[in-house]
């Protein structure tokens, strides 16, 4: 993949894709201020659980540049307050809480004034990106144990009663289903779903990734279609609610989908559509899988009913894409995520290996 997600501007600052502009147009933009951080987050332009954590560890780094020459005292205070500050600009993706906490965490613990806290903490963002690149890839090849044919023995001996073709796929063609986006766009890497999706096409697997579109804001339809798009690996584009009738088919050897928080009990909160997603699946026996890196998951929350749902506003229902679609004065339920039960996962594919629940103490 060419796709960069991050990356640091000559000037130091922090450069992101504007991820709201795609698939029409290509933008970079540079961030140098909390407030940037902030509004990037927040209005998606910088989406994706790891994403998010990497771009606040280097958007708080780029927004300290111009403090470190500020006494020791003075600079902690600048850096706790740009990190509790960009760490509650969206509140269910637990990287970003971890990501500040971390760097808080080493600046306090980091010996000399300011210019010294400001190299370290310049190394551990760079370190932060590099670390999630590097799960990116880990979960990539631990993820193709469960790349398998339905029929075909896998990872917990998964087998459908398809063969090895389907109505519609082609023979020896793998075919995914997923939801909203986790490639590159969402990661510091090659991506969580869409990253074992990648390597399996590395090792020369022919695959069929047939990506739900998302609503309200399409995530699937402009983001997951743009990067298989410039992968050159096919895909299909289909409405969310014609999933189940997909699944239904046959026509679909397992789902794949990111998280933003892992529950101890393995409990998943991911994009708003997701659940239903994995109730379907379970109907019709198709393995589902979480692809997650060990920072997604939070031990220290018990279950799904203990995390935050970020509840987002009107207009993304009403006028999606800046177009009404609805009444003027319309209710709007417009919750970001959903929490899919971890009785629904098959298995959840991480860095470490495939793991199952529960996840460590609290």
């Amino acid at each position: 993949m060419t796709v960069q997600t991050v990356a640091w501007a000559p000037s130091g600052a922090l450069r992101i894709l504007d991820q709201t502009l795609l698939p029409v147009e290509e933008r970079y933009l540079d961030l140098e201020t909390v407030e940037a951080v902030i509004e990037a987050i927040r209005s998606l332009r910088v989406r994706g659980a790891p994403a998010i954590g990497v771009a606040a560890a280097m958007g708080l780094v780029s927004s300290l540049r111009r403090s470190f020459h500020a006494p020791r005292e003075a600079f902690l205070a600048v850096v706790e307050d740009g990190a509790q500050r960009i760490a509650a600009a969206r509140p269910t993706a637990v990287n970003l809480g971890w990501a500040m906490e971390r760097m808080q965490r080493v600046a306090r613990a980091t010996q000399g004034e300011a210019a010294a806290i400001f190299e370290t903490l310049l190394q551990e963002a760079q370190a932060i990106w590099r670390e999630d690149a590097a799960m990116c890839r880990a979960m990539g090849e631990h993820g193709q144990v469960v790349m398998k044919k339905r029929g075909v023995k896998g990872e917990r001996g998964e087998a459908g009663e398809k063969g090895e073709k389907g109505e519609k796929g082609e023979k020896g063609e793998i075919r995914v289903l997923t939801h909203c986006n986790a490639g590159a766009l969402a990661t510091g890497g090659i991506g969580t779903a869409l990253g074992v999706i990648y390597t399996a096409v590395e090792r020369g697997k022919r695959v069929h990734v047939y990506a739900d579109e998302t609503r309200p804001l399409l995530q699937g339809s402009r983001l997951t279609a743009w990067e298989l798009s410039k992968a050159g690996i096919p895909y299909t584009v289909l409405p969310d609610s014609a999933a189940a009738s997909l699944l239904a088919r046959g026509d679909v050897d397992l789902v794949l989908v990111g998280a933003d928080r892992v529950a101890r009990n393995g409990d998943t909160a991911n994009k708003v559509g997701t659940y239903p997603l994995a109730i379907a699946a379970h109907r019709h026996a198709i393995p589902f899988y979480v692809v997650a890196p060990t920072t997604s998951f939070d031990p220290s929350c018990p279950t799904g009913n203990e995390i935050p749902i970020e509840q987002r506003g009107a207009a993304e229902v009403t006028h999606p894409l800046g177009r009404q679609a609805a009444p003027e004065g319309s209710a709007v339920f417009n919750p970001a995520f959903d929490v899919t039960p971890a009785e629904l996962v098959a298995g959840y594919v991480t860095e470490k290996g495939i793991l199952r629940p529960p996840f460590g103490p609290p």
